[in-house]
């Protein structure tokens, strides 16, 4: 830790960390100029390619004003052929982005012995562990940050090997005040992240990181309920693989999946996503999209990658991304972290356009240096890559349009469209949206039937209409990526009348 910070004594066991404090005001200044400097330009000064500072390259530029005139130039000399084209486009990537996931998907379903295999491993004695750091990002989490103290106090790990780094930023005191009167323990400090922008998660983790002393580091929010046993069957995984193993992801769920319809949708994504798409990858050594939570590094493999780009809103999924493109490998544990599924529409849409924002962001910065992605993560890794992380929000954008032209064909009869499109073009996007969303359908009742959910199985049924608010937020994201690309959106926590997970167990599907 750097001898220019001091720990200023708090009011309870905890500390709380001033970058500067103590200091002549001047020098102070500098400290925090310093780290705010190193938290937010760092990766961009390493590698500007690696950094979604600038939302397109120059030569993405020129190949996209090339494609966009090509296109133009298509659709003036021949109209019908380039609207079959572009619709014929559509419909495809929809179902090879979907059938990626069910692919993943069946893959995770047939390997999860490979799955829990971690949660085998002998227990490891408590002077043999490491020491960890966990990092703990805050903003205007005043009215749940208390619940932070008793969560993680849940941990079994020892105190005295466990840093905990609640991370606040300057501007929200209200939150510190919260989270002090809590009376953390010892091991609890609180960082007050400078103020400077973009004002972001990954640029308040970056804080932490450069602090941190651990051995191990985790991410958690604020709401987070990560099983007891986590940390200890990280350092197993860890220890089980060579130093290659960068990082690992533990699943994520709900505990307040019965809320409404809303949280029963969410519940259903999550646990596909976390329980079958996730250890698929991981078995075919595919590229890990990590989730926003629960993402256990190696420190020093985390310090060689650069840390976190904090103008990514999707810092997570771009730095699993970019281990696979620096070599390295992302896995899965079989631990739980249990969170608040969002039971607002409107809150949902904004968490979700940032998510769809960030992907797009990723896709635009790992494909800067497409050969070089080849050459490193290899053919399979960066089809992957497309399929999953430029999947996804196409999906999205590509629904509605899908949508349309199977109900004006339904309302209308297809010979209304036939004049523009020809009738095997309306029945392969009826194929492609049919069989697209019965995949998905399937794998999230798999979801539900592996956490024992049985009663949200029926409600996959709903998968397409839950697809219409993921759309609203696809062009809310793409839009924002044009307006304002650094804009974190904030997503409201503790808005759940829920306070305890159901109990359940992990089991297969056979």
């Amino acid at each position: 830790m750097s001898d220019s910070l001091s720990r200023a004594s708090a009011p309870s066991r905890a500390t709380v960390l001033v970058p500067g404090d103590g200091l002549p005001e001047a020098e102070a200044k500098a400290v925090r100029d310093a780290m705010t400097d190193r938290a937010t330009l760092g990766l961009w000064r390493a590698d500007p390619s690696l950094s979604a500072r600038v939302v397109l390259s120059r030569g993405q530029k020129v190949v996209g004003i090339i494609v966009l005139l090509a296109l133009v130039a298509c659709i003036v000399a021949w109209p019908r052929a380039s609207l079959i084209a572009v619709v014929a486009a559509v419909g495809l990537s929809f179902l090879i982005s979907v059938g990626f996931k069910f692919w993943s998907s069946m893959r995770g379903a047939r390997v999860e012995s490979h799955y829990g295999s971690v949660a085998e491993t002998p227990r490891i004695a408590d002077e043999d562990l490491p020491r960890y750091t966990v990092l703990v990002p805050v903003f205007r989490e005043a009215n749940i940050v208390a619940q932070l103290v008793g969560n993680l106090g849940q941990l079994d790990y020892p105190a005295d090997k466990l840093e905990i780094l609640v991370l606040v930023e300057e501007a929200d005191p209200e939150t510190l005040a919260a989270a002090m009167a809590a009376d953390p323990p010892e091991n609890f400090t609180f960082v007050v992240v400078p103020a400077s922008n973009p004002q972001t998660k990954p640029k308040a983790c970056n804080v932490g990181l450069e602090l941190a002393t651990g051995d191990f580091l985790v991410i958690y929010d604020a709401e987070d309920r990560p099983d007891p046993d986590q940390l200890r069957k990280a350092v197993a995984a860890f220890r089980a693989h060579d130093d290659n193993l960068v990082c690992v992801q533990a699943a994520l769920n709900y505990f307040n999946a019965n809320e409404n319809a809303l949280t029963r949708m969410f519940t259903l994504e999550y646990s596909f996503w976390f329980d079958y798409m996730l250890p698929g990858l991981d078995f075919e050594r595919l590229p890990i999209p990590l989730g926003g939570t629960s993402n256990h590094f190696r420190m020093s493999g985390l310090r060689a990658l650069g840390g976190w780009d904090p103008f990514n809103v999707t810092e997570d999924a771009d730095l699993g991304i970019r281990a696979s493109g620096a070599g390295m490998r992302v896995g899965v544990i079989d631990s739980t972290t249990w969170e608040e599924a969002n039971t607002s529409i409107p809150n949902f849409i904004r968490q979700r356009s940032r998510w769809i924002k960030g992907y797009l962001q990723t896709v635009l910065v790992h494909l800067r240096r497409p050969t070089h992605l080849l050459k490193i993560a290899g053919p399979r890794q960066a089809l992957s890559f497309i399929f999953l992380v430029a999947g996804t929000p196409i999906t999205f954008l590509t629904v509605p349009l899908l949508y349309l032209s199977f109900i004006v064909s339904i309302l209308l009869g297809p010979e209304v469209l036939s004049d523009y499109f020809p009738g095997w073009l309306l029945w392969l996007n009826l194929f492609n949206l049919g069989c697209g969303s019965a995949m998905m359908v399937y794998v999230s009742m798999m979801g539900a039937f592996r956490r024992h959910r049985y009663r949200l199985v029926p409600w996959a049924l709903l998968n397409p209409v839950y697809w219409i608010l993921h759309s609203i937020a696809a062009y809310k994201g793409l839009w924002q990526l044009i307006t304002k690309p650094h804009y974190w959106e904030k997503t409201e926590h503790g808005l759940t009348s829920s306070s305890e997970p159901e109990p359940q167990r992990v089991g297969s599907v056979s």
